[in-house]
């Protein structure tokens, strides 16, 4: 049977530099650089080639898949160690490396991560509640890592600092399969007062260093 092409090229992983304790959260970043080589999809990562994102790069370079590694030029010394795979691509800084990473995917998936692979993670988040992009962003839930992170989303929409059209921005789901099959399905919905910006917009935009906030 002819196999379905995927609506992405690329998709991006923001993922620990870290394994974790757990071996379920090594397995399901193995698992999905399997699934992205299944779907012909290339990916998009911040570089790195320990801890998860090590091993999910390296398991789509094996399947011959394109992979893309952004770095900042600071961090290259710190967080690639050892035999790097695909293309490594230096930039100057953090706002670079996010901006780059998301100009380069048609997705986003979050792997089981700490802070970087959170604030990476909201960024995007925020990018699309904003407008700025229509693109999926999806966690994979290994094990439940990220309930407490949705249980806090979902009390932020009670309590009315998150309007219920903004919390389907994200999917989760506790494979790689069902995630990649899950953000396949995304249709994105826009709030009435949704700005609209477009990513030839933001790059005019000055971006204040440190405070996460562009101002023209």
């Amino acid at each position: 049977m002819e196999e379905t092409k995927s609506r992405f090229q690329r998709i991006c992983v923001f993922c620990g530099s870290s394994t974790g304790k757990k071996a379920s959260y090594q397995e399901a970043a193995i698992e999905l650089g399997k699934e992205l080589v299944e779907k012909r999809i290339d990916l998009v990562y911040g570089g790195g080639s320990v801890g998860l994102m090590g091993l999910v790069s390296q398991a789509v370079h094996d399947g011959g898949r394109h992979v893309l590694g952004v770095v900042p030029k600071t961090l290259m010394p710190r967080e690639i160690i050892g035999h790097t795979v695909g293309e490594v691509r230096a930039v100057s800084n953090m706002h670079q490396r996010k901006a780059e990473m998301a100009r380069q995917a048609d997705a986003f998936i979050a792997l089981p991560g700490g802070y970087g692979t959170l604030e990476e993670l909201l960024e995007v988040i925020t990018w699309a509640q904003l407008g700025i992009h229509s693109k999926p962003v999806g966690l994979l839930n290994v094990d439940g890592f990220y309930n407490s992170l949705l249980s806090f989303i979902d009390k932020a929409v009670d309590e009315g600092f998150i309007s219920p059209t903004a919390r389907r921005i994200i999917v989760s789901a506790p494979t790689a399969k069902q995630l990649v099959r899950q953000l396949e399905e995304y249709e994105a919905e826009y709030d009435e007062v949704t700005s609209k910006l477009v990513w030839e917009e933001v790059d005019r935009l000055n971006y204040m260093p440190g405070s996460g906030v562009a101002t023209s």
